[in-house]
């Protein structure tokens, strides 16, 4: 278990943020979205209970997508894509696991998309989906990831 509240940062070290509740889960992100705010192969993401994540210095602004769906929080200053919320999601916001210095952050439970996956990315995901998991699924990848 990792000492809570842990703080990161961006790039830059102007927004600085804070996470107090365990992570509910970790993910890899296929999709072409993911890919091009990344700049890499994929995203990573760990899902926080909406009150386990607080902005204490520097204030994020909506970059990348920016409604209505979800909305996207990057540094003003060096760019960098810090978190996601998504409209009509209340149970977790999806943190970007890199501004932390914690390792097991960024190791993927599941990885997500494949379906658009560059033919030569890998991860360590225990779960693969071609899409997103079912709705009926959370329960057992929540469950499961709490158990690792």
């Amino acid at each position: 278990m990792t000492d809570l509240p842990q703080i990161g940062s961006c790039r830059c070290g102007a927004v600085q943020i804070e996470v107090s509740k365990p992570p509910m889960m970790t993910a890899a992100c296929h999709c072409r979205g993911c890919q091009k705010m990344s700049a890499s192969a994929f995203s990573l993401t760990m899902m926080v209970p909406p009150d386990g994540l607080r902005v204490l210095a520097g204030e994020p602004v909506k970059g990348g997508i920016r409604g209505p769906q979800l909305d996207h929080y990057l540094c003003p200053d060096c760019g960098s894509w810090m978190f996601t919320r998504i409209t009509g999601v209340e149970a977790f916001v999806n943190v970007r696991p890199v501004m932390f210095d914690v390792p097991a952050w960024s190791h993927p439970f599941i990885e997500t998309m494949t379906s658009e996956k560059l033919d030569w990315a890998q991860t360590p995901a225990a779960h693969s989906y071609e899409g997103f998991p079912l709705e009926e699924d959370f329960p057992m990848l929540l469950e499961g990831f709490a158990r690792r």
